[in-house]
């Protein structure tokens, strides 16, 4: 019994400062999200060459996710997680001295590392609990996203008060104290390190599995559209409602914040429903979401008795903002569903299943934001971005209609 307690509060303690460092390294990993603002005024840069530099740390942190899973799983998360922390603070220190173009892009490769800690610390919360609690704790751990939101709110007041060349200074060492109260308060458990005498071989033959690919399918849109958006939404209100750069991140903060927050509901949500119910329906409700931000600002010139007559049509801030909201709110059940999927379907290889399914959103985050800039660059509309997640969303909705809604019950109501 008194194992178990000990053991009990080393999970919560362990789920508390995992999610506390995993918070400040998606706030290091979204920083262009804001600084980039200012650094695409001093370069000169058009929009696609703004979203290959948003891009960038998404690209690395998307493509150590699967080595660092299969570390996790050989190694274990708390050594592994702050290793990867400790390597990030003199990357993310050094961006604040960088002067061209491809020093930015090099520097947010280098940034990018702590992107990584998704895969690390996914498998290492959810040993920790019962099968039975793992969404829960997959979920509050997936909280971190916040980090994002976190980064709307410090950024934007650094770079408007002292420059932006102070925000990198300022995260480096907040990542600095995050690794040093995340090694005083974590603990290692040998048990949950999958044993040396399993070859990395037979860890990756699950790969084969036609499910993985779907789930990264599914995660593509949730996580990697989170992300996209999360480093886009700062310019597009700027850019669409003329807004300063402090009221622009306040609002973007508005789908940063309970997409990251939230999505330890959604772990709940898939304890108690199930995986595929709950991923079902956020597919159905961003897919609304997005038909509706789809719509360019229109008017309409209509020859009526009386002459000419103008029709403005489109969203107006507060309408877009709500959207955003409620689609922030979607995505962010619908990571934790994801990764429901993962821990009912591989409970023994977590570790390197939740690393390719987040290579698939991680790599949709970074591949978003440039083909933002570049339909924005060939069409001139900005809401050809959601235009793109619509398209992608569509995707996931038949793919899940004909693999499983037709065998399963949604909701109580059994499928045709």
């Amino acid at each position: 019994m008194e194992n178990q307690l000990v053991d009990k509060r080393r999970a919560w303690s362990v789920l508390i400062v995992s999610t506390m460092a995993f918070t400040v390294c998606f706030m290091a990993w979204m920083m262009f999200g804001v600084i980039g603002i200012p650094i695409k005024k001093m370069l000169n840069l058009n929009a696609t060459e703004f979203g290959l530099l948003m891009a960038m740390p998404v690209l690395s942190g998307s493509l150590v996710r699967v080595p660092l899973g299969l570390m996790t799983d050989r190694l274990g998360g708390r050594i592994v997680l702050a290793a990867l922390m400790a390597v990030s603070v003199p990357a993310i220190w050094m961006l604040a001295y960088a002067t061209a173009y491809w020093q930015f892009l090099a520097g947010g490769l280098l940034v990018g590392l702590a992107g990584g800690a998704f895969s690390v610390g996914t498998p290492y919360v959810a040993r920790w609990f019962p099968k039975g609690q793992q969404g829960m704790a997959m979920g509050v751990f997936g909280a971190g996203n916040s980090g994002a939101a976190v980064n709307k709110f410090i950024a934007p007041v650094i770079v408007v008060g002292f420059g932006w060349t102070l925000v990198p200074q300022v995260y480096a060492a907040i990542m600095l104290g995050a690794l040093i109260l995340f090694w005083m308060f974590s603990y290692h458990n040998p048990a949950h390190v999958v044993a040396t005498s399993v070859p990395l071989r037979e860890q990756l033959r699950a790969l084969k599995d036609p499910k993985v690919i779907k789930y990264c399918q599914y995660y593509s849109i949730v996580f990697g559209g989170y992300v996209g958006l999360s480093l886009w939404l700062v310019q597009y209100y700027v850019g669409e409602y003329q807004l300063d750069l402090r009221t622009a991140a306040l609002l973007a903060a508005c789908f940063s914040l309970p997409g990251g927050v939230l999505r330890a509901i959604g772990g709940v949500l898939s304890d108690r429903y199930g995986a595929h119910q709950v991923t079902w329906w956020v597919m159905w409700v961003s897919w609304i979401c997005l038909f509706l931000l789809s719509y360019p600002q229109t008017t309409f010139t209509v020859l009526t008795a009386n002459g000419p007559a103008s029709f403005d049509i489109g969203l107006n801030v507060y309408a877009f903002t709500l959207l955003v909201f409620v689609l922030g709110v979607c995505w962010a059940f619908g990571k934790a569903s994801v990764f429901k999927y993962i821990s009912d379907d591989y409970p023994t290889n977590i570790g390197a299943i939740s690393g390719i399914v987040g290579l698939a959103g991680g790599l949709g985050g970074f591949v978003l934001p440039i083909l933002f800039g570049a339909l924005m660059d060939y069409t001139g509309l900005r809401s050809s971005a959601f235009m793109l997640l619509y398209a992608v969303v569509w995707v996931s909705l038949i793919w899940m209609y004909w693999t499983e809604v037709r065998k399963t019950q949604v909701l109580g109501a059994q499928a045709a």
